[in-house]
């Protein structure tokens, strides 16, 4: 079973690194902003949250796949979890999204906040339950799934900033 892990254990340190680290970052830029006027929190939930959300499922996905697991299946059992709750919590996303009244989304806010990370979380999903049948194959297809987690975030963490610092204009 650690056999399988071992080889992947830089891939998911340094994802989980890279993913907390984000996570921080929006920290700071989310602290900046709001010491600034307020404004609508539609946006924060339908943008912002779930940009950390993705940072949080790429580390917690790279934390499962690092622990010494003494069997696969648990292994497959957490990032399951993790992926049916990436899954559920872009339905809640959507939702907001289809709510929002300050901000009209328009197709690349849907494809990269709503389309995108539904496709990461059931990539993971996926992946997760074929661990159990073809475990070196799918370690693949989960790490893709968690590289695009983090670029999604990025991606998206770049514009909330842009987003924030031009509309303050």
């Amino acid at each position: 079973m650690q056999h399988l892990l071992s080889p992947w254990s830089s891939f998911y340190v340094t994802t989980g690194t890279s993913a907390a680290s984000l996570t921080g970052l929006m920290f700071v830029v989310i602290t900046l902003v709001t010491t600034r006027e307020q404004r609508s929190r539609d946006g924060v939930a339908t943008f912002s949250t779930p940009t950390v959300m993705h940072f949080v499922g790429a580390l917690l996905v790279s934390l499962v796949l690092v622990a010494p697991w003494h069997s696969l299946f648990f292994a497959a059992l957490s990032t399951g979890l993790i992926g049916l709750c990436g899954v559920g919590y872009l339905l809640r996303v959507t939702y907001l999204t289809k709510q929002l009244t300050v901000y009209t989304p328009d197709t690349e806010d849907w494809i990269w906040y709503t389309v995108l990370p539904f496709v990461a979380y059931g990539v993971i999903l996926s992946a997760s339950i074929a661990l159990l049948f073809l475990p070196a194959k799918s370690l693949f297809v989960v790490a893709g799934g968690v590289v695009l987690l983090v670029l999604i975030g990025v991606r998206n963490a770049w514009d909330v900033v842009t987003y924030l610092v031009i509309s303050d204009r």
